[in-house]
């Protein structure tokens, strides 16, 4: 099967550049803030801007983010998100300890930075039609195949996919950013079967 255009497969190589808490906290600042220098990511994460530096240069490397050369100057390098879906197949990397590892470092730091998301939003102060406007489900009583669970995951992929507003649109005045999060996972029960 092969991949849209705007889907990158993380393969071996480039899943090990992602594996680091930094590199994946660059990431999510990019996506939410858009485009910025080391210095500005320096602010916002804590970080000396040499460390920003390197962590982007490796980024860049392997195709996650690119140069804003739009906004740079020779003294000033803006940095902005490659637009693509990744997508991760832990499946690929079942014969390789070193990846399988590399992905439980990428997946928890990705887990971490979703929680946090959520839980800045339930302890914002909302008002207006912001209020109430979002909701936190859980679902834990399915009892699916993994055929199904496959299906479940793909058809609430599509409806978000649907709620996607183009990037290039000019976005209505009313709106904000919206996270969305859906983890559809077997249930560990006494260990995984």
């Amino acid at each position: 099967m092969t991949a849209p255009e705007n889907q990158r497969r993380i393969d071996a190589r480039s899943l090990r550049a992602l594996a680091h808490p930094l590199r994946v906290r660059i990431l999510d600042a990019l996506a939410a803030e858009g485009p910025a220098t080391s210095a500005r990511l320096s602010e916002r994460l804590g970080e000396s801007t040499g460390t920003i530096s390197w962590h982007l240069r490796l980024l860049a490397e392997h195709g996650f983010i690119e140069e804003d050369t739009a906004r740079g100057t020779r003294r000033e390098r803006w940095w902005r998100r490659v637009r693509s879906r990744n997508v991760l197949s832990t499946t690929d990397f079942a014969d390789d300890p070193e990846s399988r590892d590399a992905a439980a470092v990428y997946l928890q730091e990705m887990l971490r930075g979703q929680f946090r998301r959520v839980s800045d939003s339930l302890a914002a102060e909302w008002t207006g039609a912001w209020r109430d406007s979002g909701s936190v489900s859980d679902w834990n009583n399915l009892v699916l195949t993994p055929d199904q669970l496959r299906a479940l995951s793909e058809e609430l992929s599509q409806v978000v996919a649907r709620h996607t507003p183009d990037p290039d649109a000019e976005p209505d005045p009313s709106a904000r950013p919206v996270v969305v999060q859906i983890q559809a996972v077997p249930r560990a029960e006494g260990g995984a079967a």
